[in-house]
């Protein structure tokens, strides 16, 4: 066994740094070019990774064993993820979000049309865990009322991006909420609470813009057919009642008491679920397979044709949805696996280090990384995975809490994602919104105005939150 050990060789800087370089390459050509799946292409890098790994000594059993602790480290978030599928999919067989809808629109106002469209978008995606959900309901109606008033539909478009992703990046129902404290080693609510130093003051910079802006709108109100269409079709299939609001009540209150995070999200889907049966009349049957397999317009028994917006609302959720995104993770969890028994992760660790001391230095250097993965791939996911895999040693050993870098991963990678025409979230927002990624990204103000309060923060100081793990690692090194 010690034989093995000094056999072993430290990989040289080149070394560490080609399956890095060979990874990133990969994905911009596959991905990013010929637009393959993330998943095979990762695989790949894996396998490229563990040829070097192998020349360095290491065998296949210690690269899989790693790969296992890997995913093993990744799976309560797997499993909060698996939450969440069933959480949305009651909440969709209840009438819960076609509620808020239903009533959200008939709230909105021609003069603060801008400012409702961020605030609109930012409750949807609060209560429902996705960005893209609320564009493509509240933010397609959002589009349509602008129209009809006059008012900027670039301008608009930005508003229902930031609002939207305002949730994405502080709804414990987010998978890139769960996503980052898991990459980082921080917990949940831990890591939403510390995103408000640079989410809310973001927030606030873009509702005064809106706001601004929105005083040049002039006329009467204006009510699209698409509204009126989702409206009735929406009040045809579902009784609403305000006892509906009870799961967002019970998901809040939740977060607030820091309940554990799945059985919260569980019991909540059950009781949503009776809520459903009784409030809606719906088959307990069909209530427990929107669970597993998501809502459809078949479970309210409405017979006519079903507007496509309406559609993309109702028909939705379930633990299917998710399983995508598990398999990602598994298959990153892979690479960094080998890289990290390796020690490749290490040397580039080192490398990095030597020039970055200060705490500004670090963080700018993850924001740094998250912008570079996030541009050459275009997935928030990846965004979040691979820059935290690379920095989430470094921040405790150097004093600083995980939560600075589960927030500074979402602030960077999170919310530059749909500012990338290239990438999935900016192709989808563009289309479904009807406005280019360009024209609407100066108007997605929170969405790099968080990147420019992160940057201020860790100059300042103000907001990074401290650790004394750095102390007993000292102190234990000196006991020895």
């Amino acid at each position: 066994m010690s034989k093995k050990i000094l056999e072993r060789k430290k990989p040289t800087v080149l070394q560490a740094i080609i399956p890095i370089v060979f990874m990133i390459v990969s994905l911009a050509v596959g991905y990013g070019y010929l637009k393959m799946k993330i998943e095979p292409i990762m695989i790949i890098s894996a396998f490229f990774a563990a040829m070097i790994a192998l020349r360095l000594g290491y065998t296949w059993d210690e690269m899989q064993r790693s790969i296992i602790d890997k995913i093993t480290s990744a799976l309560p978030a797997t499993l909060i993820l698996w939450s969440v599928g069933f959480l949305i999919g009651s909440l969709m067989f209840a009438g819960t979000v076609p509620m808020i809808i239903y009533y959200g629109i008939q709230l909105i106002s021609p003069k603060f049309i801008l400012v409702t469209a961020f605030l609109a978008s930012a409750i949807l995606s609060v209560v429902t865990g996705t960005s893209w959900g609320a564009a493509g309901t509240i933010g397609v109606a959002m589009m349509g009322i602008a129209g009809g008033l006059g008012v900027s539909l670039p301008a608009t478009a930005g508003a229902v991006v930031a609002g939207a992703f305002f949730g994405d990046k502080l709804s414990p129902l987010s998978d890139t909420t769960n996503l980052a404290p898991m990459a980082a080693g921080s917990d949940l609510y831990d890591h939403i609470k510390h995103m408000l130093y640079t989410t809310v003051p973001a927030a606030i910079v873009s509702l005064l813009v809106y706001l601004f802006v929105g005083f040049k709108a002039s006329g009467d109100m204006v009510t699209p057919e698409l509204v009126m269409v989702m409206m009735d079709q929406l009040d045809s299939m579902f009784n609403f009642n305000i006892i509906l609001i009870l799961p967002i009540v019970l998901v809040i209150l939740g977060s607030v008491k820091k309940w554990p995070t799945i059985p919260t999200m569980l019991g909540t889907s059950i009781v949503t679920v009776v809520l459903g049966v009784v409030v809606q009349g719906f088959n307990p049957v069909d209530g427990f397979t929107s669970l597993v397999s998501g809502f459809t317009i078949s479970m309210t028994g409405f017979g006519g044709d079903v507007y496509p917006e309406v559609l993309k609302l109702v028909e939705r959720g379930g633990v299917v949805s998710v399983t995508s995104t598990t398999v990602l993770i598994f298959c990153a969890m892979g690479f960094a696996g080998i890289v990290s028994v390796s020690g490749m992760l290490d040397v580039v660790l080192e490398l990095l280090m030597s020039k970055v001391k200060s705490t500004f230095g670090i963080i700018l250097s993850t924001i740094v990384s998250c912008f570079t993965v996030a541009f050459v791939t275009g997935s928030s996911y990846l965004s979040i995975l691979i820059p935290g895999e690379l920095f989430k040693d470094v921040y405790p050993k150097k004093g600083l809490h995980p939560k600075n870098l589960s927030r500074t991963l979402e602030d960077s990678g999170t919310v530059i994602v749909p500012l990338i025409p290239w990438s999935a979230a900016g192709a989808y927002m563009a289309s479904t919104l009807g406005v280019s990624t360009i024209e609407y990204l100066p108007w997605a103000i929170l969405n790099y105005t968080g990147i420019i309060f992160a940057i201020i923060l860790a100059a300042t100081g103000f907001g990074i939150a401290k650790t004394d793990i750095k102390e007993e690692i000292d102190e234990n090194v000196v006991n020895q």
